[in-house]
């Protein structure tokens, strides 16, 4: 069953939470809970961009979502596989870092040929 498309207002909501964290005028993280909900929500908003299960990406300990189209993955690890820690996606998600800036930086991993998801970045802009 398809997930529930995210309404916009409230993936700007989440994202506009953790703004001051992201833009450093906080170095408090927010609560768990509202990093969780901006996370989830921004990478459920890729998954819709580009539906499919070629690219996994994951972004733990909250989420990791399946996108892209081509080849179906099913069993054990993705071949095309990213993962980051929630600031790095965030700051992706929002255009406050470049797909190359993280990967120069070693903020996020990529691998596989498909691994490279900078043609649908930012998903979010505030």
């Amino acid at each position: 069953m398809p997930r529930k498309p995210v309404d916009p207002h409230e993936l700007r909501e989440a994202v506009q939470a953790v703004m001051p964290w992201l833009t450093g005028s906080s170095e408090q993280a927010p609560a768990r809970a509202v990093l969780a909900t901006a996370v989830r929500a921004s990478l459920r908003t890729l998954e819709q961009i580009a539906p499919g299960h070629t690219v996994e990406v994951r972004v733990p300990p909250f989420a990791a979502i399946q996108c892209i189209p081509g080849p179906r993955h099913t069993r054990g690890t993705p071949p095309n596989v990213i993962e980051t820690d929630p600031k790095t996606w965030l700051e992706l998600a929002t255009g406050r870092l470049t797909w190359d800036e993280a990967l120069a930086a070693a903020r996020v991993s990529a691998s596989g040929t498909r691994a490279d998801i900078s043609g649908l970045l930012p998903v979010v802009r505030v």
